[in-house]
């Protein structure tokens, strides 16, 4: 018998009310939605799981899920799928309420003293873009992604999901102005390159050892909003502006795409020294 089977129960319409900024922000709390996602949460942050909750009908499917939280002693609760699903609409038959993460621009000195390659976001509002960039950030292994300026809210569902688990992998910093985020990079040593189509400094340029500038040591990217991209004031402090070369008839990219160009040739500089 599951644990909760009323749909329209106080607790389902609180979890329910975590898809929306202010009762995040109120509660302290996010909405972490499908397998995936859950698993990383479980796996790599556990100790912000307030509440996990699995549909009947998939605890044999998401037995390691299940089985972990048990071992961890955590919150779980089985409901039946008319419950998961008035929880949200992209349970997938699991969701969980998590404690909101530490993103305090305070917390981004210790990593900055270590960090190869650091990936930042400002006036990016489309969440499934900023979670796309999260995942690829992680998938290249970027040390901490930066939310920069007026971008979207970290904890947004659509974030959460899009960034498939990522979010849980790696520092990632908020509600920080590119000023201060230029100014902490500047202190650490780390120069910060910026994307533009009109930049003489292509992106091939970046991994000639001998060229004006190079991927092959620490560095930052930021990525600008997705219709207007990087503002004149974002541009002057970038180290360098660089273009992504464009062999075919298309005449961009978008945002994530972008991004994961930009930093998978960055890491495949950066292991190509380090050997």
């Amino acid at each position: 018998m599951p644990d909760l089977t009323n749909p329209r129960s106080d607790r389902v319409k609180m979890v329910r009310r975590l898809s929306g900024r202010s009762s995040r922000t109120k509660h302290g709390q996010f909405l972490v939605e499908g397998p995936q996602s859950v698993r990383e949460l479980v796996a790599c942050r556990a100790e912000l799981v307030r509440d996990l909750y699995v549909s009947s009908d998939r605890v044999d499917r998401y037995r390691d899920i299940y089985d972990e939280a048990h071992r961890q002693s955590l919150y779980l609760h089985t409901t039946t799928p008319e419950v998961l699903s008035a929880m949200s609409e992209d349970a997938q038959g699991i969701v969980a309420v998590a404690r909101t993460l530490d993103t305090r621009l305070s917390s981004l000195g210790p990593v900055l003293s270590k960090a190869c390659l650091v990936a930042v976001l400002t006036d990016v509002r489309d969440p499934g873009n900023a979670g796309t960039v999260i995942r690829a950030a992680d998938a290249a292994g970027a040390d901490v992604v930066i939310l920069a300026g007026d971008s979207v809210d970290l904890m947004n569902p659509k974030v959460v999901r899009s960034s498939a688990g990522s979010l849980f992998h790696m520092p990632v910093i908020t509600n920080a102005s590119l000023v201060d985020v230029h100014g902490a990079l500047k202190m650490a040593g780390i120069p910060l390159f910026g994307t533009t189509p009109y930049a003489d400094l292509t992106l091939d340029d970046l991994v000639e050892p001998q060229g004006p500038t190079s991927v092959g040591a620490p560095h930052a990217w930021v990525f600008g909003n997705e219709a207007q991209g990087l503002s004149v004031e974002d541009q002057s402090m970038c180290d360098s502006l660089v273009r992504i070369p464009m062999y075919g008839r298309a005449e961009s990219l978008n945002l994530a795409m972008a991004a994961t160009i930009c930093l998978y040739t960055s890491a495949r500089a950066l292991r190509t020294t380090t050997r």
